[in-house]
């Protein structure tokens, strides 16, 4: 069975935390929230306290097949400054696992040496962080087993494109149906 890890780092944004984890859970895929710090109960860029699923320290890193940063910038950053985070993410990569990140977090992506000759986005102003990345304009981009995404308005397709990675392009697209999301295209 998948599983994936979402880091909830104080200041994260709630959209692009718990829309993937929504979408990921409704699609049978289970995605348990990790808080960076010793508390469970972290709150989110707008207020919204949250409580994860597990603490850093009390996951099994091995079992997981993936892993998810939602932006907001304090968020990104206390996720920017965390070299367990950065070697997770360098040892997720080497394994050909998924590393997904929305909004400011892609940059902890390049930071961590993932991005160089990937296409990626990124919220726009930030793209210039995005080292050696080829920069486009998808609401969600994936290259190999990196995905980005822009920001919160882009929450949804970001979610649902991880859906597909793991399931296919059909339940991703079922799944968007039954949200009522917007037609996609072919």
């Amino acid at each position: 069975m998948t599983k994936l890890a979402l880091i909830l780092a104080e200041g994260f944004e709630e959209v692009e935390a718990l829309t993937p984890v929504d979408l990921l859970r409704r699609a049978g895929i289970e995605c348990e929230t990790l808080s960076l710090d010793s508390e469970r109960l972290v709150v989110g860029s707008h207020g919204i306290p949250v409580l994860a699923d597990k603490r850093w320290e009390d996951a099994d890193f091995s079992a997981y097949d993936g892993v998810i940063l939602p932006g907001g910038l304090k968020g990104t950053h206390r996720l920017y400054g965390d070299a367990r985070l950065e070697a997770l993410l360098q040892e997720y990569s080497a394994a050909g696992k998924l590393t997904a990140a929305i909004c400011a977090a892609p940059t902890v992506l390049s930071k961590a040496g993932l991005l160089k000759g990937k296409r990626a986005v990124c919220y726009p102003e930030l793209e210039e962080q995005l080292d050696g990345a080829i920069l486009t304009r998808e609401e969600a981009v994936l290259d190999g087993p990196v995905l980005t995404s822009r920001g919160m308005g882009t929450a949804i397709p970001f979610g649902l494109k991880i859906v597909e990675y793991f399931r296919g392009k059909e339940s991703a697209k079922a799944l968007a149906e039954k949200i009522v999301y917007k037609e996609t295209e072919e």
